[in-house]
């Protein structure tokens, strides 16, 4: 599927940075549609009748939620201190079976920590290399999709609501993504992949690399693991706290105690967004002046190929108004502070 594309390290896997024009790629998710291969993401179902119960106590968003096959929920696995083990997506799948999808660089660690936690005997797990991750996204993305599955499969695609998954044969369709577009996410048979994206590519569906994904998810305001949220970070500094249920107050889940005591005096730091006003690049860990108020940092910053302009997340002190100043290159730039999405839709947002 790498064919011609410029290839990088990216966790252990030799991932596609751009297949061509990293600007184009981006353009034509927001424009048309995209397809990325994220093979590398960590894939695992658990089951069995004391699964439910388990991610209850792993997971900060109310598994609860959950009531009907197909659903699926974002949410933080935390450690006993309140940090981000990683961020995830979990699908429930009927009859006390779930799938996870993990970030690949935290797989291990993560499988690790669900099996300290999971009840002998009781909860199976099951890393799913025998799976395949194509993410197709865009405006035209499901109808693409859609066209490939013939009268019945197309309409139960289309059909399929957002945050929600059906098994169509051997693919699992997924209503979610990692771009501010719509668009599925396939989960299917490793020896089925390439032909799928030689079909995608035919019916003119752009291939795109890490390099577009990574604009595209920070003007959706979406957060990286390992740069806007960490083991050393909490859901409540990370623009993370929507994801953190508190109700009901009886469901213990690890990390709720550390998080309780920050929830009542509200946290000392907090997520936002950054527009630069000069022509430079926003990057991780430059410094950010919030006059009178105190300083923080860039975790995520890039060219933003929508807004024509820099684009940031930063962890900044709580109390941080409507104007900083962000050193770059050692010079102290003004940037606007501004609540995320920058872009959804195919549109600016702010």
């Amino acid at each position: 599927m790498a064919q011609g594309a410029r290839m990088v390290d990216f966790g252990g896997w030799d991932m596609p940075l751009a297949y061509g024009s990293q600007i184009d790629e981006h353009h034509a998710v927001r424009r048309a549609a995209g397809v990325f291969d994220v093979s590398h993401m960590c894939i695992v179902d658990l089951s069995g009748a004391r699964t439910r119960e388990l991610l209850s106590r792993l997971l900060a968003n109310d598994v609860g939620r959950l009531r009907a096959s197909g659903q699926a929920l974002y949410s933080c696995m935390l450690n006993e201190r309140g940090g981000v083990i990683d961020d995830l997506i979990v699908y429930d799948l009927g009859n006390d079976n779930f799938r996870l999808v993990l970030n690949a660089s935290t797989g291990d660690k993560d499988i690790g920590w669900i099996g300290a936690h999971a009840p002998a005997a009781l909860v199976g797990l099951r890393e799913r290399r025998d799976l395949a991750m194509l993410a197709v996204q865009g405006p035209l993305a499901r109808a693409r999709v859609a066209a490939l599955r013939g009268a019945e499969g197309a309409s139960t695609a289309m059909a399929l609501q957002p945050f929600h998954a059906v098994q169509i044969e051997e693919w699992l369709l997924a209503r979610t993504g990692y771009t501010g577009e719509d668009g599925f996410e396939i989960m299917l048979p490793v020896s089925e992949a390439p032909a799928l994206w030689q079909r995608l590519l035919a019916a003119g569906v752009h291939c795109c690399g890490l390099g577009a994904r990574d604009t595209l998810r920070l003007e959706a305001g979406m957060n990286l693991y390992g740069n806007d949220m960490d083991e050393q970070t909490h859901p409540l500094e990370s623009g993370l706290g929507w994801t953190v249920a508190f109700d009901p107050a009886e469901r213990d889940f690890v990390g709720r105690a550390a998080l309780e005591p920050i929830r009542v005096r509200g946290s000392e730091r907090k997520l936002v967004g950054l527009v630069l006003d000069e022509r430079a690049v926003l990057r991780s860990h430059q410094r950010v002046v919030a006059p009178g108020i105190g300083e923080g940092a860039v975790t995520s910053g890039t060219f933003s190929p929508t807004l024509g302009r820099s684009i940031g997340l930063a962890r900044v002190p709580s109390g941080t108004a409507d104007r900083v100043e962000v050193e770059v290159r050692g010079r102290l730039l003004p940037a606007r502070v501004v609540r995320p999405p920058f872009a959804r839709h195919g549109r600016s947002l702010i």
